[in-house]
């Protein structure tokens, strides 16, 4: 049975999308099948591996409203073990068609039981929102990832978010644990940046992930070739942060070990 992962902040531009492609990219390199779940009604997700939402006919949002079945609309990225259920501007009207049914905000479960036997992890990339879709995602998740940038008002938001959190535990699932903070955006040139890293592992201390995204050049590139950043350039300080983020994970939910002494770790430039 595959492990569902949400990666959800309400906050724009925090490094979600590009995190959820890149950790789903990194599980499938390390041989586990992967589920990317675009959630999101900017589909950037669904473009960042490879696909125009404008040809996508059937998505996510059919799924959720119209009963249609996941395994049909799967589709294969051109990175291995890697698929994708995509998204669709479509998927905006979900939130209002979705308050009248009944169990609204457990819908997005429906749909993923469906398939996640057949995966190792499934990665919901969550919308900017703590609307309905997200409320779903998150009531399907066995677990969250909460991207926060290393930029000024790092934790705005984020009181909301946890908030959110635990009224999903308290009242629609229980079993939903917090995966870790992860730290994006990291240029440890910048006072700032190393100011936000000691305030969030000051407040939130083992919640926060040991691998930090740095900023990378080549993580904005990407998704404008339609690639993951591991087919993009394996190579680059991106690419090896989020293989680590895969590691840590494997690692903290007793899938895999690795060694301090094995972990990559990448030189300081910006390649």
């Amino acid at each position: 049975m595959g492990k569902v992962i949400a990666i959800a902040n309400q906050k724009g531009g925090v490094g979600k999308t590009t995190s959820a492609i890149n950790l789903s990219a990194s599980f499938a390199v390390l041989d586990y099948k992967t589920l990317l779940i675009d959630a999101d009604p900017q589909a950037n997700a669904t473009s960042g591996v490879g696909f125009d939402p404008k040809n996508i006919k059937t998505s996510i949002y059919e799924c959720i409203i119209e009963e249609v079945e996941p395994q049909n609309i799967i589709l294969n990225t051109k990175t291995p073990n890697l698929d994708l259920l995509p998204a669709h501007i479509d998927l905006v009207g979900a939130e209002i068609e979705l308050i009248n049914l009944p169990n609204r905000e457990k819908m997005m479960r429906k749909v993923i039981n469906k398939i996640k036997d057949n995966y190792d992890f499934v990665v919901i990339d969550c919308s900017p929102s703590l609307g309905l879709i997200v409320v779903n995602s998150l009531a399907a998740a066995d677990s969250v990832i909460i991207p926060v940038q290393c930029e000024y008002f790092a934790l705005e938001g984020l009181g909301k978010l946890l908030n959110t959190i635990k009224i999903i535990q308290s009242h629609i699932n229980p079993d939903l644990d917090i995966e870790g903070i992860l730290l994006t955006m990291y240029d440890q040139r910048l006072r700032l940046s190393n100011q936000v890293v000691e305030e969030v592992k000051t407040h939130f201390q083992q919640m926060v992930f040991d691998t930090i995204i740095q900023r990378n050049t080549k993580l904005g590139e990407a998704p404008s070739f339609g690639e993951t950043i591991i087919m993009y350039d394996a190579d680059s300080k991106g690419a090896i942060n989020y293989l680590n983020l895969a590691r840590e994970i494997l690692q903290k939910n007793n899938m895999t070990r690795i060694n301090q002494r094995d972990k990559i770790i990448y030189p300081e430039d910006d390649n």
